[in-house]
């Protein structure tokens, strides 16, 4: 069976759990003996993915991965959210990521800058386009692209966080924003 392949099984696996816990299957790869499933909060969704949604997630997609046996040979599997500086690798993540600062890698260039950063103000099925601080706009083909992601402007953070901070006297603060869960499947 060809990678392609089993990463179809995989998504055709893991789609239903992810809806059923109301989240979305952003992503699914394979990176050597690890495959990773990307899952979100729902396009739109001011909130982000919980630890206890990954950790639940992680539960019920390595048992049905365990009883459907979708890949071949030992393998690692890794339950995660995006993140907030998220890769975009498929036209839908471009798609709900428009309005977001990006910052895009092409792979060949000939007269053009190799990377370009800006406000992404729109996307579809075969491009996106990128606005430059400049106020430039570039539309660039997704078979361009070697790399691209959302940026978050960490200095705008750092004085909202310190406007927002709670009372952290007590020595606890905060939680945890993003969750990875991994779990080893022998064959």
């Amino acid at each position: 069976m060809t990678a392609t392949a089993e990463i179809d099984r995989v998504r055709a696996l893991v789609q239903p759990i992810a809806s059923d816990l109301e989240l979305d299957l952003y992503d699914v790869e394979r990176r050597g003996g690890t495959i990773r499933i990307t899952l979100d909060a729902a396009p739109g969704s001011t909130d982000g993915v919980t630890l206890d949604q990954i950790s639940l997630a992680t539960r019920l997609i390595s048992r049905e991965m365990d009883h459907e046996d979708p890949i071949a040979g030992r393998y690692t599997l890794e339950v995660t959210s995006p993140g907030i500086e998220r890769p975009l690798r498929m036209p839908e993540h471009f798609q709900r990521e428009v309005g977001r600062q990006v910052t895009v890698r092409l792979r060949d260039v000939v007269n053009d800058e190799r990377r370009l950063e800006g406000v992404l103000t729109s996307a579809d099925d075969s491009s996106a386009t990128v606005r430059l601080s400049s106020g430039e706009e570039h539309t660039v083909d997704y078979q361009a692209i070697d790399k691209a992601r959302t940026v978050v402007d960490w200095s705008k953070q750092t004085k909202q966080t310190k406007q927002n901070a709670p009372d952290t006297t007590n020595g606890l603060s905060g939680q945890r924003s993003e969750a990875d869960t991994e779990e080893k499947h022998p064959s």
